[in-house]
């Protein structure tokens, strides 16, 4: 058996594609590489390019998306974004304050060192350093 493969992507679901979209392109720097409907699946989605050749996409469907974000509850609780060290964590906590993006400044564990934020359907994301 082959090593378990590595994550392609990541999509999530947002109320209002057109805002999200604008929100992403902000932080990630770049527009989205892809944005269609899907013939199969009956919904549409938006895709951005992250480094190392991984997928980002944001979808909405036709029957909307009810009930809003809760990591509490059973399914996704955040996404995290792979930074080298403590330095590029603060390079991005910066960032957000630039884009006027609430979150809750660096945390230190002994796992990790980590910036907490959200997208505005309140999707929980994170910055995320491995310890020094």
């Amino acid at each position: 058996m082959a090593n378990f493969p590595s994550i392609t992507h990541v999509a999530v679901t947002v109320t209002d594609l057109e805002r999200s979209t604008r929100w992403y392109s902000e932080l990630l720097g770049a527009g989205p590489v892809l944005d269609e409907d899907e013939q199969t699946g009956g919904f549409h989605h938006t895709v951005f390019a992250l480094d190392g050749g991984q997928l980002l996409g944001l979808h909405t469907h036709p029957d909307g998306a009810g009930g809003g974000f809760d990591e509490h509850r059973t399914g996704l609780d955040h996404v995290a974004f792979a930074c080298r060290d403590r330095g590029e964590l603060q390079a991005w906590a910066a960032r957000l304050d630039e884009l006027g993006i609430a979150h809750g400044g660096v945390k230190d564990a002994h796992y990790g060192s980590g910036v907490s934020f959200r997208d505005p359907d309140g999707i929980a994301l994170e910055f995320f350093a491995p310890p020094a």
